[in-house]
């Protein structure tokens, strides 16, 4: 059994409801009803960027780049 928190079944399953305008979902033995879209989609993100750390992809990285000039 896995330990990851999120499936690729699960994220599927998110999609699949959205694109029927569905806002209840099944996992297993489990029923989710999610009170609006926006909830799901912030589902679907929540699950994408869980499975996005675990595949080994690189994270965005941001940089900060400062210049100081002490005007000499």
């Amino acid at each position: 059994m896995s330990d990851l928190p999120y499936t690729h079944e699960q994220l599927q399953v998110l999609r699949s409801a959205l694109a029927r305008g569905e806002r209840r979902v099944s996992f297993g033995d489990r029923l989710v009803e999610y009170r609006s879209v926006d909830e799901l989609l912030a589902a679907i993100r929540e699950v994408e960027s869980a499975l996005a750390g675990t595949e080994g992809r690189p994270r965005k990285v941001r940089r900060l780049l400062t210049t100081t000039w002490k005007g000499f």
